[in-house]
């Protein structure tokens, strides 16, 4: 059963259509199967969130629809379900920020699930970036999410340093130094693969359908491994 079908569960015991109480019903009404919480969480915080970070920017291209659903793969029968929850969280009065500190107020009771939070945030990057563009409200909107979200300026940029198509810096990109010899170079490669791996996504709650992030982010980092190792190569 996907993340939809436990959207739509979830929706029907909501009390109301308050979107902005939603991560603490979620709380309150999975409270007994952590795993399950996390996956709703984690599908309605990228849906609610991206509707926010649309309406700071102001348009919602064809190119960022695509992308939504680049991440989402909505089934058919569960269209409606996503639509309205998106349609939802761009009329609450409730803010951004609000969503934000709700998804790291859940967080918080389970640690070891954390770096969801990353994940949150690189889904919001390949979202904004569809349109060819990372836009100076929605850069200011990520990086305030990230802010909220606990996440040091340091590891803000080397996120969004995935997420800049060869421009950005690929020593960054691993989180090592530009001095740093390549079998370290190399050993970061490596243990950040086997960390991003897509199983390993699954395992700390994300939903299947959200395995396109995992895929994008070990494709940055091939990318930045291969452009340092090219650089290291003899003449």
């Amino acid at each position: 059963m996907t993340a939809f079908y436990r959207i739509a569960e979830f929706m029907a015991r909501a009390p109301g259509n308050v979107l902005s109480s939603l991560v603490e019903a979620v709380r309150t009404i999975f409270g007994g199967d952590p795993a399950l919480r996390q996956r709703v969480a984690f599908s309605i915080a990228i849906i609610a969130l991206s509707a926010k970070m649309a309406k700071a920017d102001g348009v919602v291209t064809p190119a960022e629809v695509r992308a939504f659903h680049q991440i989402f793969q909505v089934p058919r029968e569960e269209v409606r379900n996503v639509t309205r929850l998106y349609d939802l969280a761009k009329r609450d009065v409730a803010g951004f920020e609000a969503y934000a500190r709700q998804m790291m107020e859940l967080c918080r009771t389970c640690p070891k699930n954390c770096p969801m939070l990353e994940d949150i945030l690189d889904a919001l990057f390949h979202i904004a970036k569809a349109d060819g563009a990372i836009h100076e409200q929605e850069e200011a909107f990520l990086a305030r999410v990230a802010e909220i979200f606990g996440l040091s300026e340091d590891r803000f940029a080397q996120i969004r340093a995935r997420h800049m198509a060869g421009e950005g810096n690929p020593y960054l990109v691993l989180g090592v130094g530009a001095d740093a010899p390549f079998q370290e170079v190399r050993r970061r490669y490596r243990h950040l693969v086997a960390e991003n791996h897509p199983d390993r996504l699954i395992a700390r709650g994300v939903p299947e359908e959200f395995i396109a992030i995992a895929n994008e982010r070990v494709a940055a980092l091939n990318a930045a491994y291969e452009q340092i190792e090219r650089a290291r190569q003899p003449a």
